[in-house]
Formats: C-alpha cells, sequence, structure tokens
C-alpha cells in the first residue's frame, strides 16, 4: 500500500473548518478505495502564531516541506493583521521557495448552480487559469522611501524573465494541448506596458510555434473582462501573469456561480519539490466559526491534489461525489443561496465516496 506524506496547514478563519472537512473526505476516500493512505502532519502556521510569535511560519519553514508529497492549505489573513503581513509571511513564503510556479485553477459551472450569466451553461463556461505564480507583479521588488514626507515614495516592481514567462507558457500551451479543444488564450497588457508585457508577447508566440496542433489568441486583460462576461463558450485555457490571472480567476469563480466552489493548485510541475493545494475563498473571518463555509473548494483542491500525486482513480471519484451533492439544492450552502451547513455538505459526499460501486 502507497503512502503519501501530506502537510496540512489550516491557517487562519474557515480554512481551519475547510481542511478539517477535507482531510475527513480524504480519509474515506483511502478507506474506500484500499490503495493508499495518507499520513497527514498539521503545522500551527498562521496568524495565531504571528500573534505568540511575530512571525506566521518558521524562517526554515519552506524547508520543512520539502519532503512532503503534497501540502494542502486552507487560508491566511486575519482582520487585525494587515493582509501584506499574512500574504508574504506565510503563502508567498511557502509558494516562492518551493518554486511553485504553475497555478492552476479551473473553473466550470458545476451540476445544481447557475451563472449569474443569463443563458450561460457548463458547455459554455468550462475554463482552466494558469497564473504565473513566481515573479511578476508579485516579485516582492520595491520599497518606500521618505515615510511621512509629502514627497513620500513607493515603488513595486514588476520582474518578468524570460525564463520564468517560458516555463509557465510552456505548461499552458501543454495543457491546453492535453484538453479536448485544444485552444489558449494568452492575456497581457502590452500596449501600455510596454517592456515586460510586450517580452510575453513574444515569447507566447516563439512557445506557439512548438505546439502547433494548439489553435491560441493575445488579449488585452482590460478586454478579457469584457470577453469573459460577453463570449464565455470562446474561452477554454488561459495564461496570464501573477496580478492578471489573480484578478481574472476571481471573477471566473463569481461566473460560475461562487467563489466558495473554486480551487486551486500551486504546482512545481517538475516535482523538485511539494505542490500546494488549496481554495481560494480566503480566510472569511465574517463566517467563520458559524459552521457555515462551503468545503466543496477544498474538496476540488483535494481532488487535484490527489490527480497530481498519482491516485487518479481517488480524485475522479471524488469529483463525481461532488457534482452528485452540487446537484442537489438541499445540499447548497449560503453562498448558493442554501441553507446547508460544512458538516452536512461534508458528510453527504462521505455518504456518496461509499455508497458507490464503480
Amino acid at each position: 500500500m502507497k503512502t503519501y506524506k501530506i502537510a496540512s496547514i489550516p491557517g487562519d478563519g474557515i480554512g481551519v473548518e475547510v481542511i478539517d472537512a477535507g482531510l475527513h473526505v480524504l480519509e474515506a476516500l483511502a478507506e474506500r478505495d484500499g490503495g493508499f493512505k495518507l499520513d497527514v502532519t498539521s503545522f500551527d502556521w498562521g496568524s495565531d502564531r504571528y500573534k505568540r510569535e511575530g512571525t506566521l511560519m518558521p524562517a526554515d519553514g519552506a524547508e520543512d516541506l520539502r519532503d512532503f508529497d503534497a501540502i494542502f492549505f486552507g487560508a491566511v489573513g486575519a482582520p487585525d493583521i494587515p493582509d501584506h503581513l499574512t500574504l508574504w509571511g506565510l503563502r508567498l513564503n511557502i509558494c516562492q521557495p518551493l518554486d511553485q510556479y504553475a497555478n492552476v485553477r479551473p473553473t466550470r459551472i458545476l451540476p445544481g448552480i447557475k451563472s449569474p450569466l443569463a443563458g450561460v451553461t457548463a458547455k459554455d463556461l468550462d475554463w482552466v487559469i494558469v497564473r504565473e505564480n513566481s515573479e511578476g507583479e508579485y516579485a516582492g521588488q520595491g520599497g518606500r522611501s521618505h515615510r511621512g514626507q509629502p514627497h513620500e515614495m513607493a515603488t513595486d516592481l514588476a520582474v518578468f524573465t524570460r525564463v520564468g514567462v517560458q516555463r509557465v507558457m510552456r505548461y499552458a500551451f501543454e495543457l491546453a494541448r492535453s484538453r479536448p479543444r485544444k485552444l489558449l488564450t494568452v492575456v497581457t497588457k502590452s500596449n501600455a506596458q510596454r517592456y515586460g508585457m510586450v517580452m510575453w508577447d513574444e515569447i507566447a508566440a516563439e512557445v506557439a510555434a512548438e505546439f502547433p496542433d494548439v489553435t491560441w489568441d493575445k488579449i488585452l486583460v482590460d478586454a478579457m473582462t469584457v470577453r469573459m462576461t460577453m463570449k464565455p463558450e470562446s474561452l477554454d485555457t488561459i495564461v496570464a501573469t501573477n496580478l492578471h490571472a489573480d484578478i481574472l480567476s476571481d471573477l471566473a469563480a463569481a461566473l460560475a456561480g461562487s467563489i466558495g466552489v473554486a480551487p486551486t493548485a500551486n504546482l512545481n510541475p517538475e516535482r523538485t519539490s511539494p505542490s500546494m493545494f488549496e481554495p481560494i475563498h480566503g480566510s472569511a473571518f465574517d463566517i467563520t466559526g458559524k459552521g457555515i463555509a462551503n468545503p466543496v473548494a477544498t474538496f476540488w483542491s483535494a481532488s487535484m491534489m490527489l490527480d497530481h500525486i498519482g491516485e487518479t482513480v481517488a480524485a475522479e471519484r471524488l469529483m463525481k461525489a461532488i457534482e452528485v451533492i452540487m446537484a442537489n439544492p438541499d445540499f447548497h450552502t449560503p453562498d448558493l443561496g442554501g441553507t446547508a451547513t460544512t458538516d452536512q455538505v461534508t458528510a453527504a459526499i462521505i455518504d456518496v465516496i461509499r455508497a458507490r460501486n464503480d
């Protein structure tokens, strides 16, 4: 029996609740299939640790994660700690040292969920957004000077490297090739950002030559928001910079019905370090402790994690269970207009996993 070492980092807010739910579901899958088990180690990194010790995670925390097969992450952020401290102190402090440069965010309308776009169905909106996850606008380069003075200055430098753009572009083309439509849209802002974004366009054209079977086009990020809402059926696989894809993927989640069902994989495609899987909804302190957080994004992220480590049967089984449960409005949480609780959705998913005969 194969044993996988999983690092669990619940983090903050509802992250603790949904990761707990996700681990219960993963346990049920391991028991159901019998061919693997998960050795889970939990890390108490997050805002509570910051308040106790002044750091969200140990200085060498990323190194402590290298021996794991995957990382299961909840959320980071607290209302009484500035967001830039929590983001850079935990999530980015893991993603960047472990070179998780491809952030992959699938988006589709699940059974039983309606898009806010009139007449748009699951066949019209089935996308995967690839976000460059290691540099760009979130490279961390910049600073502030003359603080408090009238001439105070702040800079954030977007950094684009040829190797960084090439590798995420190649990953996106390979992903597009693996999907039925073999269609890729490259998003930039090269009319206004005439250096980094123009390089993106040039490298996209260079890499495209390696994938003659993939149809591709490029579009400016502002025009992309219009296309996503007006012509969702024209899109399939999408690649964009760290900032642009961050924004577009939240829009995509809303167009698919709820950010509460949106998953993420922070991938190191070469597998030189573990990849990290998380829901994108954040810590949501406004509903923390109420038992109504939607765990579906976490379950979908768990399915992506299982697929990544090679347990494809269990991954598919979990996605099928998600689709079965989401088709029933009795198991919709408040973000979907329902009244179901986190525990009710979790129990229902587990029941389906245990009951299926395939």
